[in-house]
């Protein structure tokens, strides 16, 4: 007699399998939110602004938790305004030169700086929004110190840019924002690349990963919801630039920020450009805009 058949043994070990498989692909995704950047000297091989004959102070930013912030600083005599640059999620300082050494030449104090973790800045875990909104604050605190009396606009790029809407909602000295490219919420974000990318439903494997997340480095996906806050920065100034075609943070999440803010507000979606395509699409005319922009609302 042939041996009798036994589904549950081969059952539990394809659940085991499926549920490995949900845990490994979840570790992936923290790691690749929360990445961990190792420094080697190819980090200092950067260009700055002297390559481009503007004057800076290398300078040293403290955050509440202890870490030192590295940036630049690039004076003005007497400046029209204040504008910090925030670069993307595993960006650095020198990645937002273009933007910021014209606004320099338009006339304004340009702090530029690399979130922790980032370029220079003291090691931590590259989070998608956790400690880097401190990070800003820090920055918003050191530039105005340096100049009590200029006003100060944050110009963001991709998390920088979300990071922004969240810091400008929490601190006054904010007085205008440009966000490029931001997202509505983590979770939002996360969830679009889950199904874009493996084409499943990211329901349990984006809770999965936000529970590693919470046990590894003490964040929740969920907590970072710009959506939420960028209603409070009303009545200051609020640009949001998008592209059409943006596969990392689809254009939804521009219209949808966008919705939700107070006046005064404008909205630039750049057609037919990738994330944070913009800038590149027309050198020109995006730093007219934006600097047309700041101009209007924190000159005098």
């Amino acid at each position: 007699m042939p041996p009798r058949f036994h589904p549950l043994p081969l059952l539990a070990s394809l659940s085991l399998a499926a549920v490995g498989g949900l845990i490994g692909a979840a570790w992936y995704l923290t790691e690749r939110i929360t990445p961990s950047h190792r420094r080697s000297f190819i980090d200092d091989y950067t260009f700055t602004p002297w390559e481009l004959g503007v004057p800076f102070e290398e300078v040293a930013i403290a955050t509440p938790d202890g870490l030192r912030l590295s940036g630049w600083w690039l004076p003005q005599e007497a400046p029209k305004g204040i504008v910090i640059t925030c670069h993307g999620h595993t960006g650095r300082k020198d990645d937002m030169l273009g933007i910021a050494t014209r606004s320099w030449r338009a006339g304004y104090a340009v702090l530029l700086f690399d979130f922790r973790g980032r370029g220079g800045s003291d090691p931590w875990p590259n989070s998608l929004i956790s400690r880097e909104v401190d990070d800003l604050l820090a920055a918003v605190a050191y530039a105005n110190q340096r100049a009590p009396l200029a006003a100060i606009g944050v110009v963001g790029f991709s998390m920088g840019a979300a990071v922004t809407l969240l810091a400008a909602a929490r601190e006054p000295l904010i007085a205008a924002v440009v966000a490029d490219s931001s997202f509505t919420a983590v979770s939002d974000v996360v969830a679009d690349g889950v199904w874009r990318t493996l084409g499943l439903p990211p329901e349990l494997l984006l809770s999965l990963a936000e529970e590693l997340a919470a046990r590894r480095h003490g964040y929740r996906f969920r907590q970072a919801r710009p959506i939420d806050a960028v209603g409070q920065i009303a009545p200051r100034p609020l640009l949001i630039i998008h592209g059409s075609e943006d596969t990392v943070v689809p254009v939804a999440h521009g219209h949808a920020l966008f919705a939700a803010a107070g006046e005064p507000k404008q909205l630039w979606i750049c057609q037919g450009v990738e994330h944070c395509g913009a800038y590149f699409l027309d050198r020109p005319a995006y730093v007219q805009r934006v600097v047309a922009f700041l101009d209007q609302y924190l000159e005098g």
